[in-house]
């Protein structure tokens, strides 16, 4: 449908190297844009991919000025990020900082490395991840449910301050997704027993199971695609039920 194609469409991703990144410019590129993947460390085995620390100011600026050197930024997806499992008592200072570095300073460089090219063209989308951590109370996630709480309020904010500009600002928050991360946590933390321990997580969704990476991609191409020109401003919940229907 070409309501959901991105053709002639220079979208950034960043986080782009593995999970839901990699899920998102994988199908971008399928849905006709170019994609610029940008992660910590060049992607091997593309050569339009771009190393940037995200938490680092030096290095946005120069990631951003080089990709819009070479055209318009039309799409920024800030799926960059890490987590964290901790209480407010296990949390400890400098666990507490790099997840704010990552996840809410790299999302806010991005955002505004992004936007300062797209209001010169009064043109532009900006989708960034946040998650039901930013809205439900989740046992262990205490840093990383502060990070995310940030990535809806600065979303929030963004579509406001930005609608002047035409350019539309949403974010998704996903329940809990199939990701590398979930298998090294079980790996870790339960030898011997991941399955088992694989199917209780699962089971903490209504829904019965975790979400894909492929499934949050499906989601972010509506967001960013001609279809939802209508909707700026909103978090979507993505979530298998877990916020209502529990």
């Amino acid at each position: 449908m070409s309501s959901f194609r991105l053709d002639n469409q220079r979208a950034i991703v960043t986080g782009a190297a593995s999970g839901i990144g990699r899920a998102i410019a994988t199908l971008f590129a399928e849905a006709g844009a170019h994609v610029i993947p940008v992660d910590l460390k060049p992607i091997s085995n593309d050569p339009n991919s771009i190393a940037c620390d995200v938490s680092e100011e030096a290095s946005v600026t120069a990631a951003f000025a080089n990709i819009a050197a070479q055209g318009p930024i039309d799409i920024l997806v800030n799926s960059a990020g890490v987590s964290h499992i901790g209480t407010v008592f296990t949390t400890t200072p400098a666990d507490f900082d790099r997840l704010y570095r990552i996840n809410v300073r790299g999302t806010y460089l991005c955002m505004a490395a992004a936007a300062r090219e797209m209001t010169q063209r009064k043109s532009g989308i900006i989708l960034n991840m946040a998650s039901i951590a930013a809205t439900a109370g989740l046992a262990d996630r205490f840093a990383y449910s502060m990070t995310k709480g940030a990535v809806l309020s600065m979303t929030l904010s963004a579509a406001k301050d930005l609608l002047p500009y035409k350019i539309r600002v949403n974010c998704i928050s996903p329940a809990r997704v199939h990701t590398p991360f979930v298998d090294d946590y079980l790996s870790k933390n339960y030898p011997g027993r991941e399955p088992e321990m694989f199917e209780k997580l699962s089971e903490s969704q209504p829904i019965g199971r975790m979400g894909t990476p492929a499934e949050v991609a499906q989601m972010a191409l509506y967001l960013c695609s001609p279809a939802a020109s209508f909707l700026t401003g909103a978090d979507i919940p993505l979530d298998g039920g877990f916020q209502n229907l529990r």
